[in-house]
């Protein structure tokens, strides 16, 4: 490589310059004296001349002398232009000043000019321009923001970077704070020229924000569906939402929305047959809407004919125990049989729906439902082998179990049992009967509970939390120190604490196929105080059919599919558990059992279901991650079953990317200011290209070589030296 220039530099500190003179001048005046002594002998004079030249050579040490190489450099700088394409880009809200009413434009389309390879052809003598697109490492990837991927990625890329132009709307949702990013950027004098896209304010508009179709419906039975719409409407509006099945069915419904604020209601729908449908509930677009893209959502929605089979297993005819009987008995779509142990008597109960001993395993099979009240191992009531087979039956057969204990603390025995795995609490030992208060206690509903379709005694979610929070008290709670692991508590006691928290009241799990409830007080018969049946029935028979509902989800003659959760989300697990029987009709001990899976956006995976277990004859699991919203078809096929079977999986969740947002221009602002970049509100391209063309010119690279400290500089004045000494003794000056 050519130096540019080349020269030397020195870089003396004022007290080294100061001695370096001083000793120049002090070693001239000695030399002088010196040759003067001497009688001006010829060769003194040039010996002290050496001396003079030593001195200076030394003083000349003291100004550091260096060697300057400059050099151009031999490459030129990158100009990244990272440009958003997540889904929130393609919200309409960007309005032409000059033309106020004209139809707005999206996001993506006021980044449009920016991202054109002309605009920055006047810059490609200076520096390399790279326009890239970025969103999110999500699938799709559109359904995310990742600005700090973006930059972090870019950095990563290009080594020789000048700086970057980011263009997006600052609705970053994924990934880490870009704040983490810019750090990296300040450290490597890259500065972030942030250009936003869209409004800041949300332009006049109605969105369909949630739609919360259940899983599935009886036929016969009303249906009533919440829905939630915000509005960011000037004023009041009145529109007529129309709710249309896939089966023909049409439901309207005439609603007023406020203005600048969240609308809930239900609307109300009596499916008259089976099958599997879907539901689509649109907003008509208002007269001051800019965006009617988000006025409509959908959902699947499977109605059945019901007849779930629940089994009560007690001790005694305490009051929860005969409430809930009746409550279910008077349910159309529940038919319940009742094994009352009744410990005093010596004898199970006896009297229509009543059974005389614990069912068979072939019998026990037919339950949906198991609730298992103030029982235990104990005299006259559960085995050993009974424990056992509950578990098979909730693991096994998609069965779900309810643990209702009870004031005797027989429930203290079934730790040591089958049924201790089952169990979602650990149980106090020191306290087996649990505790009595003379005030009565409350429920708390966690964050979990308040989602839960299993505790939503009204409508909607407020009413239902207000519902919760004036329901009589309870004088008893079983002696759960703490929800195990893996578990989801939906309800604690309201003022009770432990070393572990508050105590649990309402817990659920999954285990193996089936689901698990804990019921931690007997006091829910109370909740009629007032209302008559009104929450007691309601959340007795959400129970049921939420623990009997995976039991016939999707049938079919060789192999029946079912999953855990049953509303899964995105980002979690969904366990798929499926039921096969081989050609010869007996439970499939081994195989190759295949679920195909597309997701909402047409993306296939598979997932091979393996054997639960040796003793789990007939049951495959597998596990399977879901990544967006929507609905997943799954075809399960099995060559020793000699069938398949297919069905959809509807997953909730919400999407990270909102159309219709406001823009987050504070983000960039952030980014811009953390980098010493520019933040350009115009989004101009000609203000953008100005900014850039303002940036220095590359700075030239420098090679400085260092005399002072070079051993060939050393090395000259030590042999001047060893000259002038040896010199002197030549010439016999002492």
């Amino acid at each position: 490589m050519t130096p540019t220039t080349s020269q030397l530099v020195f870089n003396p500190t004022p007290v080294a310059f100061g001695i370096g003179v001083a000793f120049v001048v002090a070693m001239g005046g000695l030399a002088f004296m010196a040759w003067r002594r001497s009688g001006y002998r010829v060769i003194v004079g040039w010996l002290e001349f050496l001396r003079f030249i030593i001195a200076i050579g030394i003083a000349i040490t003291l100004l550091q002398p260096e060697w300057l190489e400059t050099f151009k450099p031999q490459t030129k700088p990158t100009l990244a232009v990272l440009h958003d394409v997540s889904g929130s880009m393609t919200t309409k809200d960007v309005i032409d000043k000059s033309q106020p009413n004209a139809e707005p434009k999206s996001r993506e389309e006021q980044a449009k000019p920016l991202i054109d390879a002309k605009l920055w052809e006047p810059l490609k003598q200076r520096m390399d321009v790279v326009i890239e697109p970025f969103s999110s490492a999500q699938t799709p990837p559109t359904e995310g923001t990742d600005i700090h991927a973006a930059l972090a990625d870019v950095l990563e890329k290009q080594p020789n970077l000048k700086a970057v132009v980011l263009i997006s709307d600052g609705d970053w949702n994924t990934g880490a704070a870009p704040s983490q990013a810019t750090t990296r950027l300040r450290m490597r004098e890259v500065p972030v020229f942030a250009v936003p896209t869209g409004a800041e304010t949300r332009l006049p508009d109605v969105e369909l924000s949630s739609f919360d179709v259940p899983t599935f419906a009886v036929a016969g039975k009303p249906l009533r569906i919440p829905f939630t719409i915000e509005s960011s409407l000037p004023r009041d509006e009145v529109v007529v939402l129309e709710m249309k099945s896939s089966s023909g069915e049409i439901i309207t419904k005439e609603v007023t929305l406020p203005a600048m604020s969240r609308y809930q209601d239900v609307i109300g729908w009596k499916p008259d047959k089976p099958g599997e449908v879907k539901l689509t509930l649109t907003i008509p677009k208002t007269p001051s809407e800019r965006y009617p893209e988000n006025n409509s959502q959908e959902a699947p929605l499977s109605i059945r004919k019901e007849q779930l089979r629940v089994l009560v297993i007690e001790s005694f005819p305490r009051w929860e125990y005969r409430y809930l009987r009746n409550a279910l008995e008077r349910d159309p779509g529940v038919e319940v049989n009742t094994l009352l142990f009744q410990p005093d008597l010596g004898k199970p109960g006896a009297g229509r729906g009543y059974l005389s001993a614990f069912p068979k395993d072939e019998e026990l099979t037919k339950y949906d439902v198991v609730i298992l009240g103030d029982v235990g191992i104990e005299k006259g009531q559960l085995t050993a082998e009974h424990c056992a087979s509950l578990a098979k039956l909730v693991r096994d057969q998609a069965s779900g179990l309810v643990f209702l204990p009870g004031l005797r603390g027989y429930n203290a025995s079934l730790p040591g049992s089958s049924l201790g795995e089952l169990l979602p609490v650990v149980w106090d030992e020191a306290q087996p009967r649990g505790w009595g208060t003379v005030a009565p206690g409350r429920y708390t509903l966690t964050d979990a509970g308040t989602e839960s379709l299993l505790t939503k005694l009204e409508d909607t979610a407020e009413a239902s939390a207000r519902a919760w929070s004036t329901l009589p008290g309870f004088q008893w709670y079983a002696p759960a120190l703490r929800a195990k692991a893996g578990t989801e508590v939906l309800a604690t006691h309201a003022t009770e604490t432990n070393q572990f928290g508050r105590v649990p009241l309402i817990v659920t799990r999954t285990f193996g196929a089936g689901k698990i409830l804990y019921m931690g007080s007997d006091g829910a018969w109370r909740w009629r105080r007032g209302v008559e049946d009104k929450y007691h029935y309601r959340f007795w028979g959400q129970v049921a059919r939420w623990m009997a509902y995976q039991r016939n989800m999707a049938q079919g003659e060789k192999m029946r599919l079912f999953f855990a959760p049953d509303r899964p989300r995105t980002g979690g697990t969904l366990t798929l558990n499926a039921n096969v029987v081989s050609l010869t009709g007996e439970p499939l001990r081994s195989g190759v059992v295949v679920a195909e899976i597309l997701s909402a956006s047409g993306k296939p995976s598979s997932v091979r279901l393996l054997p639960a277990g040796e003793e789990a004859w007939g049951l495959f699991t597998g596990v399977f991650t879901p990544t967006e919203p929507g609905d997943y078809k799954i075809r399960l096929t099995c060559a020793e079953a000699g069938t398949a079977l297919e069905t959809t999986v509807s997953v909730q969740g919400t999407r990270k990317e909102k159309r219709g947002q406001p823009a987050r221009p504070e983000v960039l602002r952030e980014i811009a200011q953390l980098t010493r970049g520019q933040f350009i509100a115009s989004a101009a391209p000609a203000e953008v290209v100005a900014a850039i063309t303002a940036l220095p010119a590359p700075e030239m690279t420098e090679r400085r070589l260092p005399l002072w400290a070079h051993p060939a500089w050393a090395g000259s004045l030590i042999l001047l030296l060893s000259v002038f000494w040896i010199g002197r003794k030549a010439a016999g000056v002492f």
